[in-house]
């Protein structure tokens, strides 16, 4: 089957994608899914996602990987060497846009310093990608997702009161520096269009974890008060929590005083809504314990998707906690196209959806260094010169 032709407002933007693991495969990912043509290039090594498994979707490549990295063509190319740092120049000079997240210094080792890039590819969006910065007391320094959790303050809110500091179960600055990246790049090429000129865009997954931090970063800067964790609860609305129904778990959410009123008449308890403990939001986080112990028995007799149902039909936001199984096949997610399958590829959706430029799903991740000759055909080497090169890569690595 032929794959569906690339739709999408980016239709004409090539990007380079240096970048491996998480963030940078991203930002490029969503570049694609809105119709870039983007060329990923891995090391003879490879990109470390392809063996982060089980579970593997073939022998070479793991469900983690084809998750970030599909509608992309994919070159293997060692940029350590002579060859390959020339190589990278050629690529360089035919593209809107690279997104890269070396260690710093590696791209100016190579001969491409962020003053020979900005001098030799004036146009270039040159998108880089690191744990704290290139400069700075901890310039330089590497960085994982649950590093700059810690590291950011995330894992200080996130858990129970009485239990250990947690890291939030999605890699979620990981995935918020890729989607800020993207944003970068929209900003830059935006800005391109008006001068001409491309630029730096610079994210850092400590300063996605410090932007993330909210209310919490507010509540300190306006109090002084260390922020402690509440688990699944609001530090400043209430009830704002998960509850035990009958049948499992379920999510309540009275973010006003009206719906505060809806959740206690729905639960038999309409007097609570006149007690002088619950009669503000104020009032009810000043007293959460004691409301949250009122309301569980109600509750806890309640199967969770009617209860969720009669609280849904009074405008009260709830609904059952969901499993991902649960949610994946949820009949709206479906609805709203957040599953999609292409030849055998089965991912999540495109979760920005344009009314007359919408993106697409055109193919599912390549093996590695699938499209190596085509495009350096297209860079002009004869079909000896990248035999050449791509022996030459096999043989370091063997």
């Amino acid at each position: 089957m032929n794959a569906p032709e690339p739709t999408g407002s980016l239709q004409g933007i090539r990007v380079l994608d240096l970048s491996r693991i998480l963030a940078g495969p991203l930002c490029s990912q969503m570049l694609a899914d809105h119709g870039a043509e983007v060329i990923k290039v891995e090391p003879p090594a490879g990109d470390d996602t392809r063996r982060w498994g089980p579970p593997f979707v073939t022998g070479t490549m793991s469900a983690y990987h084809t998750g970030v990295n599909r509608n992309k063509n994919n070159i293997c190319l060692d940029l350590t060497t002579v060859d390959g740092q020339r190589l990278l120049g050629e690529l360089l000079s035919d593209v809107d846009v690279v997104v890269e997240n070396f260690k710093a210094g590696t791209l100016a080792k190579w001969g491409y310093s962020d003053e020979v890039i900005a001098e030799r590819f004036p146009r270039l969006v040159h998108c880089r990608i690191t744990g704290f910065g290139t400069d700075g007391p901890m310039g330089s320094t590497p960085g994982y997702d649950a590093i700059l959790q810690a590291y950011g303050g995330l894992m200080s809110v996130n858990g129970e009161k009485s239990g250990p500091m947690l890291r939030v179960g999605v890699p979620i600055v990981d995935m918020v520096t890729g989607i800020y990246a993207f944003s970068g790049v929209l900003l830059a090429l935006h800005d391109r269009h008006a001068t001409g000129r491309g630029q730096l865009v610079d994210c850092t997954l400590l300063d996605t974890a410090v932007s993330l931090l909210h209310p919490h970063s507010a509540s300190w800067l306006a109090s002084g008060k260390i922020p402690q964790r509440t688990g699944s609860a609001h530090p400043s609305i209430a009830p704002y929590d998960t509850f035990n129904a009958a049948d499992g778990e379920i999510f309540i959410s009275g973010g006003n005083d009206r719906q505060f009123r809806s959740i206690v008449e729905v639960l038999g308890l309409p007097e609570l809504a006149d007690d002088p403990r619950f009669t503000t939001n104020a009032d009810r986080v000043h007293n959460m314990a004691v409301l949250r112990d009122a309301l569980a028995a109600p509750i806890s007799t309640r199967t969770r998707a009617d209860l969720a149902e009669s609280l849904l039909e009074r405008g009260v936001p709830a609904t059952p906690v969901h499993d991902v199984g649960e949610a994946l096949t949820d009949p709206q997610v479906l609805h709203r196209e957040m599953v999609v399958e292409q030849d055998g590829y089965r991912g999540t959706g495109i979760p920005i959806k344009l009314g007359r430029t919408p993106g697409n799903v055109r193919t599912a991740p390549r093996e590695q260094g699938a499209d190596t000759r085509r495009i350096l055909t297209g860079l002009g080497y004869t079909d000896e010169e990248i035999t050449a090169l791509i022996d030459a890569d096999i043989a370091r690595t063997s």
